[in-house]
């Protein structure tokens, strides 16, 4: 009925006797605990019991879609200002290979964030 109405369905789940239920869901929870095959089909797999984990794996989900979207905006804004110069010759190979490293070493570190929000 949910699903009809356009609205985004979840379903949290071992696999027992929700399989089909779980399939059909547009996001899948297994339960860690729970059958292989549920395992298997499950967008996420709750290690631990309890919902204290399933949002913490929603908040990390939507932490790590904001890196992503920083990262590809970096980037593009980025090329967008680097490659015209290089393009033209007014700056050497060399600085342009620094530039773009430094560039790699942000997005790099921005991701990193991620991990030190997982170990709070």
């Amino acid at each position: 009925a949910l699903q009809s109405n356009g609205a985004v369905v979840a379903m949290l789940g071992d696999g027992v006797n929700d399989a089909p239920v779980l399939a059909q869901a547009q996001v899948s929870v297994a339960m860690g605990s729970g059958t292989e095959l549920a395992r298997a089909q499950g967008d996420m797999v709750l290690l631990s019991a309890g919902f204290a984990a399933l949002t913490r794996g929603f908040d990390t989900a939507q932490a790590t879609l904001a890196v992503v979207r920083q990262n590809l905006r970096w980037a593009f804004a980025y090329n967008m200002l680097a490659i015209p110069p290089a393009m033209f010759g007014w700056i050497t190979p060399w600085m342009a290979g620094i530039g773009m490293s430094l560039s790699s070493l942000a997005v790099v570190l921005n991701a990193l964030r991620l991990q030190r929000r997982g170990n709070r």
